[in-house]
């Protein structure tokens, strides 16, 4: 009985070996990432900073009201973005560790997967900061009340900023969605097709959300989604199983 049990129970260590062993992996790839960025992080933070300072009027600027805040927010901000670089090597960590698990089909399925959702979370991040941000900063700057100084205070601008970015790049991932959907039979791409109309209101309600109340930015955000959602059904046809 001691030697069954030795047996059944050793896979399972192997395993939770394995488990640490990946996830010490993927935290020193973050650390190191940290340490190579912590020296430039005020740089990195007034990079992050500057599609609101360019908007604000003329003689005001961010201010800092927490007595750590100048210390804690390009803190804060490097370790996020250590993790955001270090994105393909904690993915990769994590493939190793669920590959032997899979089936040969499904292991080609999942690496376009893992490659196509990484890009296209950094694509919707930076979609976010070069076109999103200009003119929501913009918008919010130009009504403010007469009489009031729009003066962010730093850490409440990037707690903003980095929700943004997660908004973003989390809605630029609907292709590997319904790509999975699809494949995993929980749907069928001539359904997805029928309810188009009501996907596109809904990337409108999506882009309304998401920024500011003008037509030009909700649209800015609602065709690039809806572009996604159609690319998401080309991808799909592709992995759909055929009925026999």
């Amino acid at each position: 009985m001691t030697d069954a049990s030795t047996d059944n129970g050793q896979p399972l260590i192997a395993h939770l070996l394995e488990l640490r062993n990946r996830l010490l992996k993927a935290m020193a790839a973050v650390f190191v990432v940290f340490l190579g960025l912590f020296y430039f992080s005020r740089e990195l933070y007034t990079l992050v900073a500057r599609p609101l300072m360019e908007a604000m009027p003329e003689g005001t600027s961010m201010i800092a009201t927490g007595v750590a805040a100048p210390f804690l927010a390009p803190f804060k901000l490097t370790l996020y973005l250590s993790v955001f670089v270090a994105i393909p090597v904690v993915l990769h960590q994590a493939w190793a560790f669920v590959a032997p698990g899979l089936y040969r089909n499904e292991k080609k399925l999942a690496i376009p997967l893992l490659a196509s959702s990484v890009v296209l979370f950094y694509a919707g991040a930076a979609f976010a900061y070069f076109v999103v941000f200009p003119l929501m900063f913009q918008f919010f700057t130009a009504i403010a009340p007469e009489g009031v100084a729009v003066t962010t205070d730093i850490s409440s601008y990037l707690d903003f900023v980095l929700a943004l970015f997660l908004a973003f790049g989390l809605a630029f991932e609907l292709p590997i969605a319904i790509v999975l959907l699809v494949s995993t039979g929980a749907t069928t791409v001539a359904k997805l097709s029928a309810g188009r109309a009501y996907v596109v209101v809904g990337c409108f309600v999506v882009g309304m959300l998401l920024t500011p109340p003008d037509v030009v930015s909700q649209t800015l955000l609602a065709v690039p989604m809806w572009f996604l959602f159609e690319m998401g059904l080309l991808a799909a046809r592709l992995v759909e199983k055929k009925p026999q």
